[in-house]
């Protein structure tokens, strides 16, 4: 099968690797007809992880089911499904939970699995013609008969819609709050859409690229320019003064800042920029070690926080990856009903022989380039 493989920083390769194929009793295979590159993804890519050369790249995945093991009951040949890009057992404690981004089984020694990721087990991913899925039962997401129609839109299930969700479940968004979100990349305007779903009065997005925040504005939220450092002061002033109810972190640990990596800019705005006991929410990526930053304290995974402020106006935060299976059918049944369509933050469609040019320009934050998704032809 034809598959993008990472072979170091910066280069990635189409090329043929050995056919996915059912291992395990409770596998699916599927043929990919899309998927996406995702910001995450830009992190291996730029050689920011442990990733290992050789493995196939690619989390957010959507396709038709071509064969399933001997154990799977549910999931049929011939289904449409969207993967979640955590993959989970189903029985163990945290997934028993809802909690699948942090599986104890799929990925032994740590908590959580995904598919061609760095130090996320050893599972292929899924910018390739076929993808094995471990407990299909459990990860295959059966879309609805409009499933090819609306294929760029379930597609973001796998990943970016969740956690955008996530993001504003984190913060404790409510009907009528005011939202702060730091990031217009795809998860933080997909964030700013949930945030809508779920009734917030007022959504304010932070950026400085102007094709972005022109994306955000568009999908009805207040667009927020940080070329100057100033993003909170210019919340506080849209609030009166009081901050914003809720924040949502949605860049992570390579946050710019005045064309700078500031690894700790975005946490500490939030900190300033919401209010007294509101909350905070963390989906943006943070590491473990970051041994390629400038700063001294990221190369060990650590924050300058303003912990003070934190603490003296009473706030929470909470973080961690999406468990996408605890929103995946809920936003998949908007999606059908017309309520929410996430296809329109899509900038580039190409084709997976493109995949290297499309990794290039969204890497490099080309205007225009926000969002790429993939289609594979097997």
């Amino acid at each position: 099968m034809k598959a993008l493989v990472y072979e170091g920083p910066r280069k990635v390769v189409v090329k043929e690797m050995p056919d996915a194929k059912i291992e395990r009793p409770t596998d699916v295979l599927v043929r990919i007809t899309t998927t996406n590159i995702c910001g995450s993804d830009l992190h291996m890519y730029e050689g920011r992880t442990n990733m290992e050369t050789g493995r196939i790249l690619g989390h957010e995945n959507l396709g038709v089911v071509m064969e399933v093991g001997g154990g799977v009951e549910r999931i049929k040949v011939g289904d449409r499904v969207c993967l979640p890009f955590n993959i989970g057992c189903g029985f163990c404690k945290n997934c028993e939970r809802g909690l699948t981004g942090f599986c104890l089984t799929a990925n032994p020694g740590m908590a959580g699995a995904a598919y061609g990721f760095a130090g996320m087990g050893p599972y292929s991913g899924g910018q390739a013609e076929y993808l094995r899925v471990p407990f299909g039962d459990f990860n295959c997401l059966v879309l609805p008969p409009d499933a090819e129609e609306k294929e760029n839109d379930y597609v973001m299930l796998s990943d970016i819609f969740p956690t955008g969700y996530h993001a504003t479940v984190l913060a404790g968004v409510e009907p009528g709050d005011s939202v702060a979100i730091y990031g217009a990349g795809p998860v933080g305007l997909m964030a700013a859409m949930s945030a809508s779903i779920k009734g917030a009065s007022k959504v304010m997005v932070v950026d400085s690229h102007p094709d972005r925040l022109a994306l955000a504005e568009k999908l009805g939220a207040i667009p927020i320019d940080d070329s100057d450092g100033s993003s909170a002061e210019q919340i506080l002033e849209m609030t009166g003064g009081e901050g914003a109810d809720r924040g949502c972190e949605c860049v992570g640990y390579q946050c710019s800042c005045k064309g700078h990596e500031v690894p700790n800019a975005t946490m500490n705005n939030l900190i300033k920029a919401v209010r007294p006991t509101g909350g905070i929410g963390v989906v943006g990526v943070f590491v473990a070690e970051d041994p390629k930053a400038d700063d001294k304290l990221a190369k060990e995974g650590r924050l300058a926080l303003d912990f003070g402020q934190l603490w003296m106006k009473g706030q929470h935060i909470a973080t961690g990856q999406a468990n996408v299976k605890a929103y995946n059918r809920k936003l998949r049944d908007l999606i059908a009903a017309g309520k929410a369509k996430p296809s329109q933050i899509i900038s580039h469609e190409l084709p997976l022989e493109k995949a290297p040019e499309g990794y290039e320009h969204f890497d490099k934050r080309d205007d225009g380039w926000t969002k790429v998704v993939l289609k594979a032809a097997a």
